[in-house]
This record gives C-alpha cells, structure tokens and sequence, in this order.
C-alpha cells in the first residue's frame, strides 16, 4: 500500500509495538551506563597514569607545564559530555598534582602560593570544561530529536496527501505516538471524545483533566481512563487517539506538540 511504503522510514524505530521499543530503551540505558562508567573509570585513573609518569622527570620542568597537560586529560574525558567522569577527573587531577608534583612530594600539602593557585585553577577549569561538554552534548541531542520530529511529520504529511485509506494512516500514526509519548497502548476510535472522562491533549500540547490543567512533568500523563487526542477538522470531530501511558512516561511539550501535529494531518487526510 502506499501509506505503508510512505510510513517505513518513521515506522521502523516502533516496528513491534511498544514491547520492541522498551527493548531498544533498555538497551540504550545499558549503553548509557557503560559509558558512563567508562569516564568515570577515565576520569579518576588518567590523571593519576599522567602524573606518575611525570614523577622521573617534575625537576626539569615547571609543574605549570604539567598542569596544562593535566587540563587537556580533563578536556578529553569531560569531551564525552559525561559530568561524573568530568568532574572526577578533575578532582583526580588536582589532587594527584597536588600528591606528585608539588613540594613536599608524596604527601597531600603544597606549601608555595603559586601551587595552590594552579591546583585551584586545575579544579575550576575542569569544572567549567565539564559543564560545557555536557551542555553542547545536551543541544546536539535536542537538535537530533527535533530533526527526526519533522522528519515524521513530513512523512505524516506525505502519507496523508497520497492515502486513500485513513484506516490505514491512524494505524500508523497510533504506532508512531507509542515511543512518541512512552505509551503502553494507543487506538484510534471513530467520533468519540471524552467518553469515560480521560485526560485530553489539548492543541497548544497542554493535557487536562475534566477542562482543568495537568502537570505532565511531574504526574505523567492521566493514567486512571487514559488520555484521549482528538483529531477534528474545522468544527467536525473525526474521532480520537485513545492512549494509555506507561508508569513512567513524562513526554515534553515539544513531544505533545508533535502528537498535535501527528493528529492534524490525520484530520487532513479524513477531510
């Protein structure tokens, strides 16, 4: 059908249903954790490998020389936008100059005003560093998730411009609102809303409950009837997105604006 072949690039990231995209979730937290664990595992022994093999030679050079070194181990580590291994390795490379290339070696005291000074800068500058990897790690993300957003709602628009099926396409589009939203179920019912009193999605992607608002970031989407998405066109209800979300789901504005999205050109398509 063409609705469907106009749905494989947006489908395939929820082909199988919600059981298939907790599986891909769970893997990606693995992932997650590994890495973490990794920079952290970087972030406290790098600097105490660097700092011992600058032990044979701390006398022929000035230990500003080795701070610098020190500040770009903390660079490479803070760089996988992991603060715990960020600052971390900071700490460890303050500490671990502190223990071998400052005077009295060996012991945790600096007696110089000038060693002090540089062990402070060492913890502010992998401090600042760490926050800036993770802030430009956090709006890399958010501009991937926006891109695949339009992306599927360019493939929403193709789909309802071609489909001669508007079955079809709301099955679609239910599928797609399941990892949209963190859903463990959605449905689409013809010209019913409201009935059993469920929350709404409204169009300017606030929820309510019985007309009065819902605080999504901090209860999730209403879960006791579900939550319901209209899809209307003009003044004429078609019907709606029957969903019933997961414990844990806590979908952002931008996300609830793009189910808005998904269920306009539903309407589109049924109009």
């Amino acid at each position: 059908m063409q609705v469907k072949d106009q749905w494989v690039g947006l489908a395939d990231t929820t082909a199988g249903g919600p059981d298939v995209a907790s599986d891909r979730a769970a893997g990606g937290r693995l992932s997650f954790l590994s890495a973490s664990r990794i920079a952290v595992a970087a972030g406290l022994g790098a600097p105490l490998v660097l700092t011992a093999a600058l032990v044979p030679f701390r006398a022929s050079f000035p230990n500003t020389d080795a701070a610098l070194a020190l500040v770009l181990v903390v660079v490479v580590v803070a760089a996988a936008g992991y603060r715990a291994g960020g600052y971390l390795a900071a700490l460890s490379a303050a500490a671990w100059f502190d223990f071998f290339l400052t005077r009295p070696y060996e012991r945790f005291s600096i007696t110089r005003a000038a060693d002090v000074g540089t062990t402070v800068l060492l913890l502010v500058i992998g401090f600042a560093v760490t926050e800036i990897a993770v802030w430009g790690h956090r709006q890399r993300a958010t501009a991937s998730r926006r891109s695949g957003y339009l992306a599927g709602i360019n493939d929403a628009a193709r789909a309802a411009a071609v489909s001669d099926s508007p079955g079809s396409l709301t099955d679609q589009v239910a599928v797609r609102l399941v990892p949209l939203l963190g859903l463990r179920s959605c449905e689409f019912q013809y010209g019913r809303a409201g009935l059993g009193q469920p929350g709404r999605i409204e169009r300017d992607g606030t929820v309510t409950v019985a007309g009065t608002a819902w605080d999504v970031a901090r209860f999730g989407l209403p879960a006791a009837a579900g939550t319901e998405l209209l899809v209307e066109s003009g003044d004429r209800l078609r019907g709606r997105f029957l969903m019933q979300p997961a414990p844990d789901a806590r979908p952002t504005r931008e996300q609830l604006l793009v189910a808005v999205a998904f269920a306009e050109q539903v309407a589109l398509a049924m109009s």
